[in-house]
C-alpha cells in the first residue's frame, strides 16, 4: 500500500540582488539555512499554509505569493514523499524577527552559504532567482548525499499541480 505525499511548503522572499533565508533551530533540517515553510494542515489550502508558517517563523507576511514550483523529496527506507511547494514573493509586510524556529537573516543572491544549507538547494536556486517556473524530484540517501534528481523547467503559464 502506497503512502500519501506529505504536503508541504517552501517561502522564499526574494529582492533584486538580495535574498531572505532562515537558519532552522530546531526540527527537521536543523542548523542549515533554508526558505520558511512547513506542513499543510488538514483542511487548509497549500497557499494559506504557506502564508501561515512565513508569517510564524519569521514575522512576515507576503499578499503575492506567486506558486513557482514542486519538488518531491524521497529518502532512502522512508516509505513518505515530501512534496514541497515552492512560493516566492519580492514584497513583504513586517520586519524579519527571529522565532523559536528560524533566525531570518539576508544574503546577497552571489553570496548564499550553500555549504551550510540542503545539498538540493544549489541545484534548483538558479531557477527560482531567474524567475522560473519548475518541477523536481529528489532521491537523497541521508540528509547529505543525493542519488538521483530530477528538474524540469515549466512554461510560465503552466500551473503547479499537487499529488
Amino acid at each position: 500500500m502506497s503512502v500519501p505525499n506529505k504536503l508541504l511548503t517552501l517561502v522564499m522572499i526574494h529582492q533584486n540582488t538580495r535574498l531572505l533565508l532562515g537558519m532552522k533551530k530546531r526540527g527537521f533540517g536543523v542548523g542549515r539555512w533554508n526558505g520558511f515553510g512547513g506542513k499543510v494542515q488538514q483542511g487548509e489550502s497549500i497557499l494559506d499554509a504557506a502564508k501561515r508558517e512565513l508569517l510564524e517563523e519569521s514575522c512576515v507576511s507576503a499578499p503575492d505569493l506567486k506558486h513557482i514550483a514542486r519538488i518531491d523529496f524521497e529518502f532512502v527506507g522512508e516509505p513518505q514523499i515530501l512534496e514541497v511547494h515552492v512560493f516566492k514573493a519580492s514584497e513583504f509586510q513586517g520586519e524579519p524577527t527571529e522565532t523559536e524556529e528560524m533566525k531570518p537573516q539576508w544574503f546577497d543572491v552571489d553570496s548564499i552559504p550553500f555549504h551550510t544549507m540542503w545539498p538540493d538547494d544549489i541545484l534548483w536556486f538558479p531557477l527560482m532567482l531567474k524567475g522560473s517556473k519548475f518541477k523536481g524530484y529528489f532521491l537523497f540517501e541521508g540528509m547529505d548525499k543525493i542519488l538521483d534528481y530530477t528538474i524540469d523547467e515549466l512554461d510560465q503559464k503552466a500551473e503547479i499541480q499537487s499529488s
